[in-house]
């Protein structure tokens, strides 16, 4: 039995089937962005690549958790 997946990375297959791009396609443009605060990227995403707020968060929130910038 596999475990439910929690927290942002729920979000993934939503994300993936409605905006075209593989996870790490999009976490591969947050990670070069010059923006480093979260509500600075979520915006970013927003305008700049027409996602959703909680799309964009999930995003955001995850990306930076890996890299330890909570």
């Amino acid at each position: 039995m596999t475990a439910t997946v929690k927290g942002p990375a729920s979000y993934f297959p939503s994300i993936e089937k409605k905006y075209g791009r593989p996870i790490a396609a999009w976490q591969e443009l947050i990670r070069s962005s010059p923006l480093t605060r979260h509500m600075e990227l979520v915006s970013w995403l927003k305008t700049k690549h027409g996602l959703g707020h909680g799309h964009a968060g999930a995003l955001v929130a995850y990306t930076l958790a890996e890299a330890g910038n909570k």
